[in-house]
């Protein structure tokens, strides 16, 4: 991690990952990037539907290739690259017949490293290859819900799963929340961990930082009128005044359960999430 010098107070707690050391090329392939409006918590009708995003740098899209269908044909690290849409961190790949591709690259994995997506593909970071085939114990990330639809879990930067066990025609999967659930035999999965480890790690140090990343500012509830919150109100700094902690629409916050009873992936749930 890099830190900085104490000559303002933003600076004083801020730190950085060394991308110095890590990234090995500054501008992106260009045939594999493209504009893209960010919604920034907006829906169709432009009302938000998430809070505290907008603004943030203008960010360019790198097209990463996450359904991972070049089967059989090895590929080569080409180099490693920042990419502002997601933490962990993409490189560049080109594959035996000519074709490049973005990926997201497993920590510990350079230029020049070779790796192959298969179903006998040897156990080596970066290889591809289904559940089945992946003993025990093994960290994995970049993982397929389903077959062929491409990874959908463990993406974010220094996040791994672990298999648990074999259970044909399913395979027991421990994800980074501490969730144990199913995911089917057939599915693919990356071996290794999802790279740029140290990034929660980072401190922002200061409000503007954050606004680059195109996060907005979070107004505590007892700065407010008691007309737009639950906390408002008071002479001075007053109590909670409420039973149990409650967000700006009155639902149950902290340790209140917020997942639907009747969600598709219900039935594969072993073991719920522990944070």
């Amino acid at each position: 991690m890099k830190t900085f010098g104490t000559r303002t107070p933003g600076r004083r707690q801020m730190t950085a990952v060394e991308y110095k050391k890590v990234l090995t090329r500054s501008k992106p392939e260009k045939s594999l990037t493209f504009g893209r409006k960010r919604h920034v918590g907006r829906n169709n009708r432009g009302r938000i539907t998430t809070r505290h995003k907008g603004g943030g740098a203008k960010r360019l899209y790198r097209e990463v290739d996450f359904l991972m269908d070049k089967k059989n044909i090895p590929g080569r690290v080409v180099s490693v690259e920042y990419d502002p849409n997601r933490t962990a961190f993409i490189g560049l790949v080109s594959y035996k017949d000519g074709e490049k591709r973005y990926m997201v690259l497993p920590a510990g994995v350079s230029v020049n490293e070779e790796f192959i997506i298969s179903e006998n593909a040897p156990l080596k970071k970066g290889n591809r290859l289904p559940l089945k085939n992946i003993p025990v114990g093994t960290q994995v990330f970049n993982l397929e819900v389903y077959p062929k639809s491409g990874a959908k879990l463990v993406r974010s930067a220094g996040s791994f799963a672990q298999v648990l066990a074999q259970d044909s025609p399913t395979c027991l999967i421990k994800l980074p929340s501490g969730e144990v659930r199913k995911l089917s035999e057939n599915a693919w999965a990356s071996i290794g961990q999802a790279s740029n480890e140290e990034e929660n790690l980072v401190v922002l140090g200061k409000a503007g930082r954050s606004r680059w990343l195109g996060i907005r500012p979070t107004v505590r509830g007892s700065a407010m009128n008691p007309v737009d919150h639950p906390y408002g109100g008071g002479e001075g700094r007053a109590l909670r005044g409420t039973r149990r902690p409650k967000n700006k629409w009155g639902k149950g916050t902290r340790g209140v359960k917020t997942r639907r009873r009747k969600k598709w992936s219900q039935g594969a749930i072993i073991s719920r999430r522990t944070k």
